[in-house]
This record gives structure tokens, sequence and C-alpha cells, in this order.
């Protein structure tokens, strides 16, 4: 079928709800209803699409276009619930299971006939987690279902009225309700409010006199205080005393003054130490082997078993500063005096990695500068998968990967990836040629005419699709929380192959011929030199497309798969 997605972002279950449409044979284009009402009009004018879906809408739909088409409303909330804060009462609620519901619109906000559910179950992590991992794969399953129910054209969807559904009407999850207590709320609370709001909006309180959102929180099994108190700070993150023990938290969000510019999340250390420089919070180091009984928190760990070493890193929203590139990095050579014959690279859950921090860069005094010293800790740390000959490196995804993060994973030897994954192979849409060796390991997959069509296309891969191209080498059909677990399956069968050394040798022998036929750091060079002239530009569309991302503020076309103008600089 022809069909439109209506959404108020091209966000991480868009991407997705539009990568496996397409792969299931529907034409599907994209509309964005932060552009305002016209845009949505003109889409509908030109396309005529036989169905509208809107996968993620902070507005209501407008009247006549629910009216003259049939449009399903993706709610992040099982049959009967209503209102816009779905997910936050969930976790504030203590849930253990949740669902999505497919509905069609109407006049009342999500009191629609009911085309498709699927329930999910609701683990104890943030909200953003959640949505990405479960609550997506859910809405995917109840999508795919709908959109085959319409198309079959005899289902009747089923009407709120049912006596078997129970309809609750809940109301804006506020602030007033985040609000931590520090001095009553236990851990336990304190941990359920940042989950709660850890992307976004994050919960309101106040630092060093000033108002501030926190964003994330982990449990801290060690360090205790007075209730509220500021106690250490590791990897960026600080540690905050509970009146029963403590909590890290990674990111702040300083509150807007009027007339300033959004502010946006940073590591929380930087941005309390540029408040207040002689603050001085103690560091409070982990060994990068962390005993598994530890209940605190780390965004790098090694862990080995057997002939297999495992890098686990898990970074706010994918995104790789600077220092974090250089820890991992440090870890990355930590792990190769381990003798293993397989390392696999990725967390546990969520993001892999989305390359540079542009939340990071654009907070630096010098933008430019920061881009250009980042890409380059980014590109070492692909420098040292390629260059690694001794055993072999497998990129084990279990959520999103996009721009250098997704090239990070094409160059280990072999790419495993959770089947809800959506990559993000390009760098266009940030108006970005791109580095991290894409050059080498893009074409070497893909081959150069897929690879020239990703990088120019600049749409997103489902995981599915991405084994298809050579950009996967293996699916893996987990559930999020079963993820690890066969990873762990597989990453051990690898180690005992009978072949493994076999292909170590191979490995290193294709490598060595590789170099010589053109060696790594002239892959490097050449697109370093025209990273450069961008990042160097005042006048480059990728800093005012950075600045826009990061302050989210609406920026380049309502209709995001529009290819980006310009070519690649």
């Amino acid at each position: 079928m022809d069909i439109l997605l209506v959404a108020s972002a091209f966000n991480s279950l868009t991407q997705r709800v539009y990568a496996e449409l397409t792969d299931h044979g529907h034409r599907v284009d994209v509309v964005l209803a932060s552009h305002g009402a016209e845009p949505v009009r003109a889409a509908l004018q030109e396309l005529r699409p036989e169905l509208v879906i809107a996968p993620m809408l902070r507005t209501a739909l407008p009247e006549e276009v629910w009216r003259d088409h049939t449009c399903l409303i993706v709610h992040p909330g099982p049959p009967g619930d209503r209102g816009p804060s779905s997910l936050d009462w969930a976790i504030a609620e203590g849930a253990a299971q949740w669902g999505v519901t497919v509905l069609q619109a109407e006049a009342a906000m999500d009191a629609g006939p009911i085309w498709a559910a699927e329930p999910f179950p609701v683990p104890a992590v943030g909200k953003s987690d959640l949505y990405r991992s479960e609550a997506s794969d859910a809405a995917v399953t109840a999508v795919l279902t709908a959109v085959r129910r319409y198309a079959e054209g005899s289902y009747k969807p089923r009407p709120q009225t049912d006596d078997s559904i129970s309809v609750l009407w809940r109301e804006a999850f506020r602030q007033e309700r985040r609000r931590i207590d520090w001095e009553r709320d236990d851990t336990a609370t304190v941990l359920r409010k940042l989950r709660g709001a850890d992307s976004q909006p994050g919960v309101l309180d106040e630092l060093l006199g000033r108002e501030v959102f926190l964003h994330g929180g982990y449990a801290e099994d060690r360090l205790h205080g007075r209730p509220g108190e500021l106690l250490a700070r590791r990897a960026g993150a600080v540690c905050r005393a509970t009146r029963d023990g403590a909590v890290w938290i990674p990111e702040l969000r300083p509150r807007r003054n009027s007339g300033d510019p959004a502010p946006f999340r940073r590591p929380a250390a930087a941005v309390l130490a540029a408040w207040e420089p002689s603050l001085e919070l103690p560091e409070a180091p982990v060994p990068l082997n962390l005993p598994p009984d530890r209940r605190t928190w780390t965004d790098i760990r090694y862990r080995q078993h057997g002939d297999v070493g495992f890098l686990g890193f898990s970074f706010p929203g994918g995104a790789m500063s600077t220092e974090q590139c250089r820890r991992l990095l440090a870890a990355y050579r930590h792990a190769l005096t381990h003798p293993t014959r397989v390392l696999v690279l990725g967390g546990d859950r969520d993001f892999f990695s989305n390359g540079i921090h542009l939340n990071v860069i654009e907070a630096a005094p010098d933008p430019a500068r920061e881009s250009w010293i980042n890409l380059n800790a980014m590109d070492d740390l692909v420098e040292a998968v390629l260059h690694t000959t001794d055993r072999l490196v497998v990129a084990a995804l279990a959520g999103n990967a996009a721009a250098g993060g997704a090239m990070l994973a094409l160059a280990a030897d072999e790419v495993w990836c959770r089947t809800g994954v959506v990559l993000n192979p390009h760098y266009r849409r940030m108006g970005l040629y791109g580095s991290e060796y894409w050059t080498y390991s893009l074409p070497r997959r893909v081959g150069a005419a897929h690879a020239h069509r990703l990088t120019t296309e600049a749409l997103p891969v489902s995981a599915a699709s991405a084994e298809r191209l050579g950009l996967v080498d293996r699916l893996v059909p987990a559930a999020p929380g079963d993820f690890p677990a066969e990873v762990r399956q597989l990453a051990a069968e690898l180690a005992a192959s009978p072949f493994v050394e076999a292909r170590i040798a191979a490995k290193a022998a294709a490598r060595a011929a590789a170099e010589r036929e053109r060696p790594l750091a002239a892959y490097r060079e050449a697109e370093l030199a025209r990273m450069h002239t961008i990042f160097s530009d005042p006048d480059a569309p990728y800093h005012a497309l950075r600045s826009a991302f990061v302050r989210k503020t609406p920026s380049g076309s309502p209709r995001p798969l529009t290819p980006p103008a310009g070519g690649l600089r």
C-alpha cells in the first residue's frame, strides 16, 4: 500500500516503523507535524495515501486529516489507556506489564476503535531505553498487524465501548509529580523518578543554587552522605546521596532563562564545573572488570568467560565525546592484553553508538576545534579495531547505531544485530562527509554502489535489510532482556570452533594485503581532509544542523526522506 507516516519527529520509532513497513513491500513516505499542519495537508494532497499512520505525535491531527483519511495512531499504552504520558505513568506506578495500542484517530484523544494491541514487559530501565526496546518491538508488531488487517478489508476494529475494555484517562505527568524529596524519598523512589524522565523531560531540581534538570539515574551501593549531598564523580557523572544510599546522575540540563538559547543535556560533572570551577568532588574510580555483585554505575566494563572477552560500553544517547572515546580506547587496549580468541564489543541494551558527541561539541568554547578533536579520537578507536589481527572481533548491537557508531561496528570482523535494531550508516543529514574509515569499511562489506546509495540517500535501514546488504553478519532474534545471554552463547560457540585459528590467520593475511594495496592511513587522511574543510567553514551546514539537533529546534525539510541537498561535501 501507499502509506504516509505523520510524526512529530523522525525519531527511533518513526524510523523503525518506516524501515519495517518498507521491508514488507509498502511504499512509505514521512511528513513531520512539528512543522505545522500545512506540510501535512500538502503531503496528503500530493501523495494521496491509502493509509495514514502516526507512530509518534505530540499534537492532535487536524480534523480534516482524520475525517477524510483512515489514520492509525500508535499509542504507548494498553487498550483503554488514554493520555499523553502513558509510559511515564507505567514507570511511576511500577507496572510489570504494559502495552502498545494502534487505534483509529477520532475527535477525542486515544478514544478511537482499536485495530491492534500488543503487550510488553517493563524492566527497571530508563524510559527512553524502554521506548526504543520493549515498547518499540511491541509497536512494530501491532502496526504490522493493523496494516495487514486494514489491507485485508474484512477486519472490524474493536470500539472502546466494548465492556472488556477498562478506559482510564491519565493526565500529563508534570514536574510536580517528578519532584524528588531528597530528605524523604528512598533510593528506589529516587531511581524510579529519574528513570521515568531520563531523556525527556528530565527531573527539575536544584544544584549549587541553580535550577537544573536531572537526566538518568543508577544505584550506588557503597557511597553515603547527607540526603541531597554531592558525593563524588565518575566518568562525567555525579553521585548524590539519598536518605538510605546514593544514585549516579550522568547528565544535567540547565533550566532555560528567558531570552537565552535552549540549553541541552551534557555530562553532569562538566555542567557543575562550569558553574563553580572551585567545586572539588572526589573521583570514585572502579575497575574495568567490576565484580558482578557490585551495584554501581560505570559506562565501560570488561569481563572474560573462557576464550571470550566482553568489552561493554553504554553512553547516554549513544554519543561518544572525546573523553569517552579515549577511555574506551584505553579499555580496548586493556582487553587486548588478555589472550582471548574472540572479543565482543557492545552494551547489553539500547544504543550501540551514534558517533561523536554533538552536545559536548556544541557546548565547547570552539565547537569546530572540538569537532576535530572528537572525530580524531573516534578514528583512533576504529583504527585500533581494524588493526586487531590476533583474534576475532565481534560488534554485538543490542540497539541502534548511526554515523560513526555504525562505522565502529563495521570495523569488527562480524556484526551481530538484535532484530529490532535500526542502522543509519551515513552522515549526510548532519552535513558531513564522514570519517571513521567508512570509505574502507563500507564498500568492503556492501560494494561501492551500495555504499554510495546508503550514504547519499541517507535512510534508516532495518536489521533484516542490513543483513541482506551485508552490513550485518548475524541476526539475533531475541527480546531486549535476552540479548546478552544469546550473545554470550554465540560467542562461546565461535571461540570453540575448530576453524577459529584459521580464520584469525586468514584475517591477518588479508589485512596485510589490503595495507600493501592502500594503507589505512591513506583512507583516514583523505576523509579527515574533507571533514576539516567542513569543520573550519563557519558557513558549512553542519554547524547550523548540529545546533538545531542539540537544541531540538525544527530544521530542514518537513519531509525527512527527501535526500539532503548539496551532495557529499
